[in-house]
């Protein structure tokens, strides 16, 4: 059964992309490794720019400075 947990920052995602999301991650494992599509799970974790850091700076920040 393959898992696959995507996270990205929540910062106004819709509905419809996360569906997406899903849709494509399945279809993948499937085209490429031959998963089935019934057994497999894709989990989003939204996370707050707050939490999430890039070159040891906040992304809060980072976005707030134009980076």
């Amino acid at each position: 059964m393959p898992y696959v947990n995507i996270k990205i920052t929540d910062e106004g995602v819709t509905a419809d992309q996360k569906k997406q999301l899903i849709e494509g991650a399945t279809k993948l494992l499937v085209d490429v490794l031959n998963k089935n599509p019934a057994t497999t799970v894709v989990v989003i974790d939204e996370v707050n720019t707050d939490n999430w850091g890039v070159a040891g700076e906040v992304i809060t920040e980072r976005r707030n400075q134009g980076k």
